[in-house]
């Protein structure tokens, strides 16, 4: 797949990338998208949920009434479910949500992820740019002129740039990641996957694959 690099103006430099078809003309494989996506949404999860146990509210342990003949449920005593104020039935407790997937499947759920933007069209390649200063009315420039400014916006760059990554924080469908961070959700949660010219061959190295 080969694509026109532009610049941050929105016109064609004059140069093309061809994107791997190891990454992204492979089907997509659902399954290990959904097994990919569960996990990352998982490990976001805290797992602090708590709620007290018969044995830990505070209060008389004392019977309240007779076992039998009272008309009413066999209460026992003040920390019952049953009263206000006692514990609640199998309420949640803190546990951990995250758990492994092979390291193969989880590259294959990036591969389908980067396949499925390809078949969307919704890939652009810019030339590698930086801010002097961070400036959040530059990267709308940069927005406007490569005609994405109304949509979620994922930028992957090759290395860390606070200049450019300060200039997209305020701006809630924007995005920026380098080729270390990339993740399926990431990668699926926007309209529009920009990438620097030179996070292409990140990308490639990121997946351990052969330049081109």
């Amino acid at each position: 797949m080969e694509l026109k690099v532009l610049n941050i103006k929105g016109e064609e430099t004059g140069r093309t990338v061809v994107l791997n078809d190891a990454v992204y003309a492979i089907e997509p494989n659902d399954h290990a998208i959904y097994l990919d996506v569960k996990q990352y949404l998982a490990n976001q999860r805290q797992g602090t949920h708590k709620s007290k146990q018969r044995s830990e509210i505070a209060g008389s342990t004392k019977k309240l009434g007779k076992q039998k003949g009272g008309g009413g449920a066999r209460r026992g005593d003040i920390n019952s479910p049953l009263l206000h104020g006692g514990a609640r039935v199998f309420g949640p407790v803190p546990r951990d949500y995250s758990f492994k997937l092979n390291k193969k499947l989880k590259q294959l759920a990036r591969k389908s992820a980067f396949a499925a933007k390809a078949q969307e069209n919704a890939i652009v390649v810019v030339e590698d740019f930086n801010f002097e200063t961070p400036k959040t009315k530059d990267f709308i420039a940069l927005a406007n002129a490569l005609k994405i400014n109304d949509k979620k916006t994922l930028l992957i760059i090759n290395e860390n740039n606070d200049n450019i990554f300060l200039s997209a924080r305020n701006l809630p469908k924007v995005k920026v990641v380098t080729t270390s961070e990339l993740s399926t959700y990431k990668i699926l949660d926007c309209a529009v996957l920009l990438i620097a010219e030179t996070a292409v061959e990140g990308i490639d190295k990121h997946f351990k694959l052969e330049e081109k």
